[in-house]
């Protein structure tokens, strides 16, 4: 063991030195004219550039799209980080097929039937105050009308919600500044009821609406129970944002096709893009979403598919609800960061819109509108709520903030541009290029009340050009750009190779605190205790009927248990929990034929789920490269036929070890030893306590040095009675608990070293 650590030293140290003499024998300049580079290509690189072992300013968060997922990625290195499994499985994290993350996909079946796609669209991170706080990410699904709950302690979803009323939607999932509710518009016109309605019956049966999703931030789920729905007319409700500050308490939602007009090419009827553009002028809804809550409470809602719906004439009568006129097919409503104006951008028009909250309370206070629409919804007229207008280009669509005040951004999705200008004094001051057909973009934690700047994102609806082929479904691109001056610079162009990823959210990386490990024998999907969760030495196999019930662990190189024996037609429920405590030993597992996978974190339990229809021998293996050892991670699942009986006698084959063989592992074992004494005896002499991710790999590391008496006593009675295969393999035995805790305690080691651990003696 020594002579290979040593080994294992020596190969490092020989690999840094020849790779301090490559890097020394070019120069930069040699470097930038072999690869054609010029000094604003260095510049931009060394403006993303995370030194090896660095880490991200920023943490961003973007929609999968058509994935379903979520997709992290770090900023300005914009380093893809992982993919969080939201709406649909995905086999690396076991998402769907453990019984938990299955329970959890389960929920968000609509009408009975499982949904195995979903059209991620718009994350959000919860707020306090206004300010991300870090704690939870919301995200929609366009196509199935759904809101997600992710909890970024460990960055897995909890919860899928169903909306009982909608049948598509868009407008979600925003959130009030304290996170009170997560908002969701609908989309496209449809029945409330779960029931057919002839679009001749449009303009009377057909509604859109919002859903003010409550949030228990205690539980960390969504309460459908208190959540509830405001009716509104059958225009295609759109993007919805919260106020903040003055503005707190009320929502603003954009619509399209306000004509109502129902299309029908098939029929010889112009098309919905012809008569869904035809007005000038579509409605932006303002809600009194905090008063709705209060009359929700009073119980002046209508129950609709078991939801508590405010129907449009109560929300008209109790004067919750108005409408302006805003410029035709409007897709960003973008509330500025103090909370005293609103930014519309209409894709027919040239300008973005900033409507005053002032002069829309003023107007409503007056009782001063310019008309009502055909469900009596008060208007308030465009000029008396309008602040000012900006041409900043061709296909303006969404807003974002930066630190420096009165200063937005503006995407304009016809001229491929971002628009840079100031929204006090209605100046556009600068505009980039990007590639190509922006949608949406983002700065830093942008639509908070505090914005950062510093960088800004470009969500590029095609890449055309950018990167190498790779067939007709091209990646998007997501380009870095650097706000911080008085001129944008692009920086990088990243292609986004998962889904349409609609929109993206960043927080700063000091606010995510997520953990490393889980308590021992934790439900992840309901974070509480599992209960297939045992510790070490509580192994066990029982039977119920036809129902064979397994509760294993798992440990670096094993699976307890190590055979499975079942009869053909049995149910097989497998909880597994693992045991370590160092950070980032993973494992899987996975049973041959049966489509059953689990992803296990420290800490974790998870239950697969299967019927055993098929007799026959099935190796279950571990499916994260967790140890030396990690291809003896291994067991076997048998599925007998019934009543099957052994025929004879059988004995499993000997190795055939000597005492020779036994005495050269005796004297590995004492080497190693003699390493773990060094490793430990570095650890306990400088102020490893105060280091809690040490902590826990000493932990580890003990748990693995405490097997090694019983695995001793063995061997030594092994040998003791001359038989020389038992005892080398329990001596084995014993060297492979060593090299387990030589590994995590080197590790340890490690991490002080690099962290600056103090002496203590």
């Amino acid at each position: 063991m020594s002579t290979c650590i040593k080994l294992g030293a020596l190969t490092l140290a020989l690999g840094m030195g020849m790779g301090s003499a490559a890097w020394s024998a070019e120069s930069l300049q040699d470097v930038m004219k072999r690869r054609g580079l010029s000094q604003q290509d260095v510049l931009s690189a060394a403006k993303t550039y995370v030194p090896t072992g660095k880490r991200d300013e920023f943490v961003a968060f973007a929609s999968g799209g058509q994935s379903g997922q979520l997709i992290v990625y770090g900023v300005p290195s914009m380093r893809i980080l992982k993919y969080v499994a939201v709406f649909t499985p995905e086999p690396w994290q076991g998402y769907g097929y453990d019984e938990s993350s299955r329970a959890i996909l389960k929920a968000g079946a609509i009408n009975g039937k499982e949904i195995t796609w979903g059209d991620a669209h718009h994350p959000a991170i919860s707020e306090t105050q206004g300010k991300y706080d870090g704690q939870y990410l919301f995200i929609n699904d366009k196509a199935n009308p759904r809101i997600a709950v992710v909890d970024l302690r460990d960055f897995e979803t909890k919860q899928i919600v169903v909306n009982p009323v909608f049948k598509s939607e868009h407008g979600g999932g925003f959130v009030t500044p304290n996170t009170e509710y997560v908002m969701e518009a609908a989309q496209y016109a449809a029945p409330l009821e779960n029931e057919f309605q002839p679009l001749e019956a449009f303009n009377e049966k057909y509604r859109g609406g919002i859903t003010y999703w409550k949030f228990d931030r205690k539980q960390g789920r969504i309460v459908p129970a208190e959540s509830f729905s405001v009716e509104l007319p059958p225009y295609a409700q759109d993007v919805t944002d919260a106020g903040k500050g003055p503005s707190e308490g009320w929502s603003f939602t954009n619509s399209f096709c306000s004509e109502r007009y129902v299309g029908g090419i098939e029929k010889g009827r112009p098309p919905y893009e012809a008569g869904c553009s035809a007005k000038d002028t579509d409605y932006m809804h303002v809600i009194n979403w905090k008063k709705a809550a209060e009359l929700v409470k009073q119980g002046k809602a209508k129950k609709i598919n078991g939801h508590n719906v405010l129907m449009m004439d109560t929300a008209v009568k109790e004067g919750i609800l108005f409408l302006v006129p805003e410029p035709k097919s409007p897709h960003g409503v973008d509330v500025a960061p103090d909370g005293k104006l609103i930014i519309v951008s209409g894709k027919l028009d040239t300008h973005v819109s900033v409507f005053s909250f002032e002069k829309i309370m003023a107007a409503i206070k007056a009782g001063k509108f310019e008309s009502k629409d055909p469900y009596g919804i008060p208007v308030i007229s465009m000029k008396d709520a309008l602040q000012t207008q900006v041409q900043v280009g061709l296909g303006p669509l969404h807003t974002q903030f930066d630190a420096k005040k009165c200063v937005a951004y503006t995407s304009l999705y016809v001229d491929s541009q971002v628009a840079k200008w100031d929204y006090c004094t209605g100046k556009v001051l600068d505009k980039i290029s990007v590639h190509y057909n922006i949608g949406h973009l983002m700065t830093m934690e942008g639509d908070a009340v505090d914005p950062k700047g510093r960088y800004l994102v470009a969500l590029n609806k095609l890449s055309i050009d950018r990167f190498n082929p790779v067939g007709p479904l091209h990646p998007q691109n997501h380009q870095l750009i650097d706000i911080s001056g008085d001129k944008m610079q692009l920086l990088y162009d990243m292609p986004i190779p998962l889904g349409e990823p609609h929109n993206t959210v960043a927080i700063e990386a000091s606010k995510l605190r997520p953990g490393v490990r889980y308590k021992v024998g934790t439900d992840s999907r309901t974070d509480k205790p599992h209960p297939g969760a045992v510790r070490a030495g509580e192994e066990v196999t029982t039977r119920t009927g036809k129902k064979v019930e397994v509760k294993g662990t798992l440990i670096r190189s094993h699976i307890t248990p190590e055979t499975i024996e079942v009869e053909v037609g049995d149910e097989v429920t497998i909880n597994l929990t693992n045991l370590e405590r160092a950070e980032d030993e993973t494992h899987g597992f996975a049973v041959s034929g049966y489509n059953v996978h689990a992803s296990i974190e420290p800490g974790k339990t998870v239950a697969v789920k299967f019927v055993a229809d098929k007799e026959g021998v099935y190796p279950y293996y571990c499916t994260e490269f967790c140890s030396a050892l990690h291809l003896e991670m291994m067991g076997y699942l048998l599925v007998k036929p019934k009543n099957w009986k052994p025929q004879g006698t059988s004995a499993i084959a000997k190795a055939n070890y000597t005492e020779a063989n036994y005495r050269t592992r005796l004297k590995t074992v004492a080497e190693t030893q003699a390493v773990i004494d060094s490793v430990v005896g570095y650890i306990t002499s400088v102020n490893y306590k105060d280091f809690p991710d040490v902590v826990s790999m000493v932990e580890d590391a003990t748990d693995q040095l405490n097997k090694i008496p019983d695995a001793k006593a063995r061997h030594e009675a092994a040998a003791a009675k001359k038989d020389w295969d038992q005892a080398t393999l329990w001596a084995e035995q014993v060297w492979q608990y060593q090299v387990k805790a030589a590994d995590i305690g080197l590790r340890a080691k490690t991490y002080l070293e690099q962290h600056n651990a103090k002496k203590t003696r």
